[in-house]
């Protein structure tokens, strides 16, 4: 029987989140890059649902958001020292370009099953990647011992005030952009989940919005923790999931303070829905997105969350095994 080794949460922060700081955060990015568009999507049953499409940023998911915020944060002295973060790719890359534009050196820790793409793609951002088994080895340990043997300063991939805030400024665009496009802010956004940095950014920035993180089926850790009302992680023996971004242990104190505190419940959808999803996305938006990214517009498919004109979805990421993509089109 296979135990996952479950994560380790960074050392107490010294502050928490606040929606200020996603503001301050959305400030960055509108200085940075271009606003992500939001694309109206027409169901099958008619209905429409909005689509923030963070899967065209540069590094095709809205970690750049978080890296970006948190990096650009950092003093002086903890730039020269360097960071360390961890991730099964999105993150990984988000750090990684964060990193070589600010000149700071970068260490990953990623999983050795991630895909090859992701690899590669950290890789020639420049940052250097430490390899570990996603099931039975804790990348937080890992990441951990080299903060302490190098001095080097933790980018935690969701248990950050920093990141958590940079990742809700995909919260403050989508609210201007529904004003503008659909009449109003967003009454609803479903969001894909990992370990909940994104749908807690996403409450603080949209305070009026239910929430509603997405996790692939088995690594459901989230949904049922918000059920239960206390942390849990995804037990013994997980099944497969092409979701690796969705691929966490558990979720941090930090971030489930903010989701329990909106009342958010998840949702958890099949490895046939994502795909469906995927398929559903490139026929009728001419995007690719990786699985994980579309766990979000899995569940509206499939019926599980509704849909009332001012729904929106994060469509993220884009990093996906063009091989792999190109079977689940064929398999359509």
């Amino acid at each position: 029987m296979t135990n996952p080794s479950p994560e380790i949460s960074p050392a107490p922060s010294v502050r928490e989140p606040t929606r200020e700081g996603v503001l301050r955060a959305a400030a960055k990015m509108a200085a940075l890059l271009p606003t992500t568009p939001l694309l109206p999507l027409e169901l099958p049953d008619g209905g429409t649902v909005w689509c923030k499409t963070e899967c065209l940023q540069p590094v095709g998911a809205f970690k750049i958001r978080g890296a970006w915020h948190r990096l650009t944060d950092m003093s002086e002295a903890e730039r020269a020292r360097g960071v360390v973060a961890v991730s099964s790719g999105n993150h990984a890359q988000g750090v990684a370009w964060a990193a070589h534009r600010l000149g700071i050196a970068a260490t990953i820790v990623m999983p050795a099953d991630a895909p090859a793409v992701k690899l590669a793609e950290t890789r020639r951002l420049g940052a250097e990647v430490v390899l570990y088994e996603r099931l039975t080895q804790s990348r937080d340990a890992i990441a951990a011992e080299i903060c302490v043997a190098e001095g080097r300063v933790l980018v935690h991939a969701y248990g950050d005030p920093w990141v958590i805030e940079g990742q809700g400024s995909a919260g403050i665009e989508l609210a201007g952009q529904m004003d503008c496009f659909a009449s109003g802010s967003p009454t609803r956004i479903v969001t894909p989940c990992g370990g909940g940095g994104l749908a807690s950014g996403l409450a603080l920035a949209c305070p009026e919005a239910e929430i509603v993180p997405v996790e692939p089926e088995g690594w459901d850790d989230v949904t049922r923790s918000l059920a239960g009302g206390a942390i849990v992680g995804i037990g013994a023996n997980p099944p497969p999931t092409a979701c690796d971004a969705l691929q966490t242990m558990a979720t941090f104190p930090i971030n489930f303070a903010v989701m329990s505190a909106r009342g958010m419940r998840g949702v958890a959808v099949s490895e046939a829905e994502v795909r469906c999803a995927q398929v559903y996305a490139f026929a009728r938006l001419r995007l690719v997105v990786e699985p994980g990214g579309a766990a979000a517009l899995a569940a509206v498919l499939a019926g599980k969350v509704p849909v009332d004109g001012r729904t929106a979805l994060i469509l993220s990421g884009g990093n996906v095994d063009p091989a792999a993509f190109a079977r689940v089109i064929a398999d359509a």
